[in-house]
């Protein structure tokens, strides 16, 4: 039985997820935000503020947790927060941690994307504590950021390059985190998480296409491109052109991995990225 889970990232893609998943089960589960006042998560669930890059706001987050969600990585200089994370839960007494990573982490194909993680891994498995690590692909939540060029009619620009990915569906990576967290069955397990084939953005526009019965377009990018956008959008040089390396990475072919690992662990198949569009659809649609 876990008494208390912390989750961090609590307002995130996979973290909210993971808030919901545990509150509907009548867990007993504390949420670290930035902002507890701005977090909509249920009503029962417990915020504090804090950030992963804050490290006397996770501890005093740990405290009293007998289990953790950690999410320490949003950048290429988070490697020493990540394992902040780790050593706060240990000092807490946390028992059993969840972590976050990325697929693709150790590989040295990927360049320094694959490196974000790796401290973060190392700390979790040297921690002493029951552990799992998830790895997921792309998510397929990532084609949101088509929506307002889709809603325009406009080509929607393709920043992460052609090549084929095991897109994942970001609600599977969340219950399989759940899962983890409550059941001992999945401890000192590493998960590459994947959906059931490899798909290229092209082919995600053509299925997300199909869903909303209308044409949606992509724009094609060089590298040049690719990184002036990313520039553009805020994110640093170093961010840049880790993100550039690794599309040129995915554009080779490298990320066209799918795994049975969803599969093995929920004893079900993974979502397909149309169930995800068919889902989601109302992002795409005018408003």
């Amino acid at each position: 039985m876990v008494d208390m889970i912390l989750v961090t990232g609590a307002t995130g893609t996979i973290g909210s997820e993971v808030v919901r998943q545990l509150a509907a089960r009548g867990e007993k589960v504390r949420a670290l935000t930035r902002d507890p006042a701005a977090a909509e998560v249920p009503s029962d669930v417990e915020t504090v503020p804090g950030h992963h890059r804050d490290r006397a706001s996770v501890e005093a987050a740990m405290a009293g947790a007998d289990a953790a969600f950690l999410v320490g990585v949003f950048g290429p200089d988070d490697a020493d927060h990540d394992r902040g994370l780790v050593e706060a839960a240990m000092a807490a007494g946390v028992r059993r941690i969840v972590k976050l990573s990325s697929i693709g982490t150790g590989d040295p194909r990927y360049g320094v994307f694959g490196t974000w993680h790796h401290a973060g891994e190392e700390a979790v498995r040297a921690s002493g504590l029951e552990w799992t690590v998830l790895r997921p692909s792309t998510f397929a939540s990532n084609t949101l950021s088509w929506a307002e060029a889709v809603r325009q009619g406009t080509p929607a620009p393709n920043v992460m390059s052609d090549g084929e990915q095991g897109v994942v569906d970001p609600r599977d990576v969340s219950e399989l985190a759940v899962a983890a967290l409550l059941d001992g069955r999945h401890e000192g397990r590493t998960y590459t998480l994947t959906g059931p084939e490899a798909l290229s953005a092209s082919r995600q526009a053509a299925v997300l296409g199909e869903v909303l019965g209308r044409p949606v377009r992509l724009q094609e990018l060089t590298s040049e491109q690719r990184r002036e956008q990313l520039l553009a959008s805020g994110l640093g040089e170093a961010y840049a052109d880790s993100l550039v390396a690794a599309a040129r990475f995915i554009e080779e072919g490298g990320n066209a991995v799918v795994t049975e690992d969803l599969r093995e662990a929920l004893g079900r198949p993974a979502r397909t990225y149309r169930e995800w569009a068919e889902d989601h659809k109302e992002a795409f649609t005018a408003m």
